[in-house]
């Protein structure tokens, strides 16, 4: 069994080696590796620690490079490369737990052709669990958080065969969408199985997107509009008003910050209680917005 890492990178040097020595430490438990790694137009040593990293010989490294497109374009472009069985995606933040490729191994017999991806758990550095453990064993991404309570971001091992068949869509030339936009998709046809073991340790970076999703918002407002106006195409039953409301305030968000005029985000609005919720939350989600979001 092999499993590709992928790692969209932009100036973080710095952190690269911490990556890099994970990587090392889960070289003994029988999983071949290969990383792949987009340099998203990196302007400080990047290029020149990757090269130390591929002269080691420790394993296979493949190093690319784009013109500054964003994390979403950057592993798009690598997952053509992807020899693999097993995908994992990890940020240049990010680092594998000691144990990590041994948690995949033991577990990874439970990919099928119905599952898309191994869900895990992500510590941050305190050895603490980002969010909550996992309520069921079989479920989506979308009925997880929507339906099941729980927060956070997770680990995800794909199935390679199926993730080639999706991409991170993005709008109008902007660099970032969530995730989720993608994973949506993949839970129409597939499913997802949880684990309650981590497998991968992060830290938000000051500049990174976690850390400045107000501006991220408003600098790429059509990718999320898109995301929350397909949020109607999901199964709604059986969601939490909270999160239901959280999506029409969010897809009223968008529809004000890309012009999008009354007539048209309601015509996209699915079922009688969604459009009632939705009419009156119309104009007061405009004005927060307007309060909120478009400040100088």
């Amino acid at each position: 069994m092999k499993i590709s890492i992928l790692t969209p990178t932009y100036n973080r040097g710095k952190l690269l080696e911490r990556l890099y020595n994970s990587i090392l430490k889960n070289l003994n438990y029988g999983l071949e590796v290969e990383w792949l790694i987009m340099d998203d137009g990196s302007i400080d040593d990047t290029a020149s620690l990757i090269e130390k990293f591929i002269n080691e010989n420790k394993f296979d490294i493949q190093y690319y490079s784009q013109e500054n497109k964003g994390k979403m374009e950057a592993i798009n472009n690598l997952v053509p490369y992807v020899t693999g069985d097993l995908i994992i995606e990890c940020d240049s933040d990010d680092y594998f737990k000691q144990n990590a490729f041994l948690t995949i191994k033991n577990t990874c017999n439970e990919l099928d052709e119905n599952t898309y991806a191994l869900c895990y758990l992500k510590y941050d550095q305190n050895e603490c669990n980002i969010g909550n453990l996992f309520k069921e064993k079989e479920t989506t991404m979308f009925n997880m958080y929507f339906k099941q309570g729980e927060n956070g971001e997770k680990a995800l091992v794909y199935n390679a065969a199926i993730r080639k068949q999706y991409n991170y869509k993005l709008e109008k030339d902007e660099k970032f969408i969530t995730e989720a936009r993608m994973y949506h998709k993949m839970d129409l046809k597939y499913k997802i199985k949880c684990f309650n073991e981590p497998v991968m340790i992060c830290e938000y970076q000051e500049e990174g997107y976690s850390k400045n999703i107000v501006e991220m918002f408003k600098k790429y407002p059509y990718g999320y509009y898109e995301y929350f106006k397909e949020m109607f195409d999901m199964d709604l039953n059986g969601i939490y008003l909270k999160k239901r409301m959280y999506i029409l305030k969010h897809y009223i968000l968008f529809s004000y910050l890309t012009k999008r005029k009354f007539k048209e985000t309601i015509n996209n609005v699915k079922g009688i209680l969604n459009r009632v919720l939705f009419a009156l939350l119309y104009f007061p989600g405009i004005l927060l917005t307007k309060r909120k979001f478009l400040k100088t």
